[in-house]
C-alpha cells in the first residue's frame, strides 16, 4: 500500500491572516497514509503554524452527500460543486470550502491504495 498526497486549493473563509492570492485560495494538503492508520486521512492547512487535521475516511466521504460528523470535524456539501470542511480546537475554528472534485478525486485515489473492506475492523 502506497501513501497518496494530494495538493488542492480551498478558500479558509475564517483566516484573515492568510494571503489573498487567487482570489483567497490558498493550497491544502490531502494526505492519506494506509500504513500509518488507514481509516483516516489528513487535511493540512498554511498559515502560522501549519495546522494539520487527522480524520475519518467515511467522515469525509458520508460528508460530500450530506452534513456528517458532530466533534472536531464536520463536512457538509455546499451547493453542487463544493464541499466546507470545518475544524474546531482549543483556538478556535477554521472553515475550509472545497471544490468537491478535488475531494472526490483524493478519495478514489485513497480507495486504490487501500479498499474499505481492507481497512475496516474485523467483527468478533
Amino acid at each position: 500500500m502506497s501513501v497518496v498526497e494530494q495538493y488542492a486549493r480551498a478558500h479558509v473563509l475564517t483566516d484573515a491572516d492568510l494571503p489573498e492570492e487567487d482570489g483567497g485560495a490558498v493550497p491544502v494538503v490531502l494526505r492519506y497514509d494506509p500504513e500509518d492508520d488507514p481509516r483516516s486521512v489528513c487535511v493540512a492547512l498554511p498559515g502560522r503554524g501549519s495546522c494539520q487535521w487527522t480524520f475519518s475516511r467515511a467522515l469525509l466521504e458520508q460528508g460530500l452527500r450530506a452534513p456528517a460528523g458532530t466533534g472536531e470535524v464536520r463536512v457538509w456539501p455546499c451547493g453542487r460543486v463544493q464541499a466546507v470542511v470545518e475544524f474546531h480546537s482549543a483556538h478556535g475554528c477554521s472553515v475550509v470550502q472545497f471544490d468537491t472534485k478535488a475531494l472526490l478525486r483524493f478519495l478514489r485515489r485513497t480507495y486504490t491504495a487501500a479498499p474499505a473492506a481492507a481497512t475496516e475492523p474485523v467483527a468478533r
